[in-house]
């Protein structure tokens, strides 16, 4: 039997643990999903969110940040009637808001990947943690990203929001140090 964080316990988080959670992501498509997703969550489970994204795919247009950044009041009316998503008019504006800042990094940066990625400079952080309650909240580094984010324009980017985001994208790899996957990762060495 295998080893798990001890937060990975229903079929669908041991998914999302096992093949997504602290494994490097580098695609700015899936960059933008996870930072909307993130967003999303406040206040909410990760649990609650997993639960509907694939609503959260369909409802945005599959996380293309071209099409979001485009989305009017009247996407955001029927998105305010879509049970599929998490129905919070600030959460909903704030996709569409952090699209268009998420494209102008692109468009400065070649990618958003790089830009992000330059807040560990390109490497992921290895962590050792024992147990889940070692794992902290957020950090002096997404306390930076956050702050850099929100000066670009970004809302829902807290440093909290910006350290689950570099958990979930690999920046960090914060898999407790009896998990299989941890050792996985670190065998694999994907940057």
């Amino acid at each position: 039997m295998k080893t798990r964080c001890i937060w990975a316990k229903d079929e669908l988080n041991i998914e999302y643990h096992d093949n997504e959670w602290g494994i490097p992501q580098h695609d700015d498509i899936k960059l933008f999903e996870f930072l909307i997703l993130e967003g999303a969550q406040a206040g909410l489970s990760w649990s609650t969110i997993l639960k509907r994204r694939e609503g959260y795919r369909k409802a945005f247009s599959n996380f293309d940040p071209i099409k979001v950044s485009k989305y009017t009041s009247k996407h955001v009316e029927k998105l305010l009637d879509n049970q599929e998503i998490i129905r919070n008019r600030l959460k909903i504006n704030s996709a569409i808001n952090n699209a268009k800042h998420f494209l102008k990094i692109q468009n400065e940066f070649g990618s958003f990947d790089k830009y992000v990625w330059s807040f560990v400079n390109h490497k992921p952080i290895i962590n050792n943690f024992k147990k889940l309650s070692d794992l902290p909240t957020s950090t002096s580094i997404s306390e930076k990203m956050s702050k850099d984010l929100r000066n670009r324009g970004f809302n829902f980017v807290g440093p909290t929001i910006c350290y689950a985001f570099m958990q979930a994208v690999g920046m960090v790899n914060d898999h407790t140090v009896d998990c299989f996957c941890k050792k996985i990762i670190l065998k694999t060495k994907i940057l």
